[in-house]
């Protein structure tokens, strides 16, 4: 169903509930899901992260996005932090840390939460957690009101503010794709140094606390990810705490389960705010629309004043190639008329010059 009809049907349900003699129920009332058992899930461990942006080739290469402005194999661009957007679905970040003397690196992708507040704030439901342990993002539902980009304790959905026609919302997919046909996530499979291992969640964990274990004074007795947020998909060892590596702190309780309830509160809400939505998607969509076509008219603007230029130019270079090839040729009919005035002088005086040497030779008594 295309969006702006799905509005119109949405935003008409939600005014006739609003206005009715009953009253809404309001959804979300109890909170159950805790996350499939079996989810799958990546560990990435810090220690053995070298930076070289050989995951982020491969994630550019796997989702076909557009090739960066600076090559892969440029390390300069890690000097900058940087976060994912709608055509970069991954980053790799490298930190200076106190304590240590060489850089750390961190990558930064979707966590795939357990409970994903991406799919929880998607009134439409666009966003699905799956039973392998990705969260992925279906565009044809999707009516463009970026509530997942408001709820995301990580910060990670992007939206195409760039397409004025059909804006999605891009994020990584832990290449859910490949998974279903058994391969790896391109990252993982690409990672030269094994900082990223990808298996079930819950084996992921007990290596990480071995690891941990073994090597107390390599890492930080934290595995981000556990819990927090009520435990993510991505799993993250550091030889320093986390925070120092940009990680936020977001605590250990999921966005679903902090809003369980609250809409319960406030009955008439599942009555209105499809009208104030429909209301704010309309009014984001005209002036998309208007923007659009302000772009439009200046293109054309532009084009027509640059045809005009180029019309002046053209002309003005014609002419001055008029002017110059008539001087050329008006050069050139004076330097014949010129040469064949001078063959004519040096004939004629080549012709007088025997009647004269004959004039020369006779005698007074022949003329007499």
């Amino acid at each position: 169903m295309h969006r702006r009809k799905f509005l119109s049907l949405l935003g008409g349900a939600g005014l006739a509930s609003a206005m009715g003699a009953t009253k809404a129920k309001a959804g979300g009332g109890t909170h159950t899901f805790k996350g499939y058992p079996d989810a799958m899930g990546v560990l990435h461990d810090s220690t053995r992260c070298i930076g070289c942006r050989k995951c982020e080739q491969a994630c550019n290469e796997v989702n076909n996005l557009p090739k960066p402005s600076a090559a892969f194999d440029d390390l300069t661009v890690l000097d900058t932090k940087r976060r994912t957007d709608a055509k970069t679905y991954t980053v790799v970040n490298k930190y200076n840390t106190a304590g240590l003397e060489h850089p750390v690196f961190r990558k930064q992708q979707c966590n795939h939460c357990q409970e994903p507040a991406c799919a929880s704030a998607c009134f439409v439901k666009a966003f699905t957690k799956n039973p392998d342990g990705s969260v992925t993002y279906n565009g044809d539902l999707c009516v463009g009101c970026r509530y997942c980009m408001v709820a995301c304790p990580f910060s990670v959905p992007a939206f195409e503010y760039d397409d004025p026609l059909d804006p999605l919302v891009q994020k990584c997919t832990m290449c859910h794709p490949r998974i279903q046909e058994g391969k790896l996530p391109g990252c993982v499979e690409i990672c030269p140094k094994e900082a990223l291992t990808f298996g079930k969640r819950e084996d992921l964990l007990a290596i990480a606390r071995e690891r941990i274990r073994k090597y107390p004074d390599r890492y930080e007795k934290h595995i981000y990810g556990e819990t927090e947020a009520g435990g993510t998909s991505w799993l993250y060892l550091s030889p320093v705490p986390h925070a120092e590596l940009g990680m936020p702190v977001v605590g250990k309780t999921s966005a679903p389960e902090l809003t369980s309830g609250a809409l319960g509160a406030v009955p008439m809400v599942v009555g209105i705010w499809p009208v104030l939505l429909a209301g704010a998607y309309g009014i984001s969509k005209r002036k998309e629309k208007i923007a659009a076509e302000e772009r439009a008219e200046a293109v054309k603007d532009a084009v027509n004043a640059t045809k005009a230029e180029a019309d002046g130019a053209l002309k003005a270079a014609m002419e001055k190639a008029d002017k110059e090839k008539a001087a050329a040729v008006d050069r050139e009919v004076k330097k014949a008329v010129a040469e064949a005035e001078k063959a004519f002088e040096e004939k004629l005086a080549a012709a007088q010059a025997p009647a004269d040497e004959a004039d020369a030779g006779e005698t007074p008594e022949e003329e007499a």
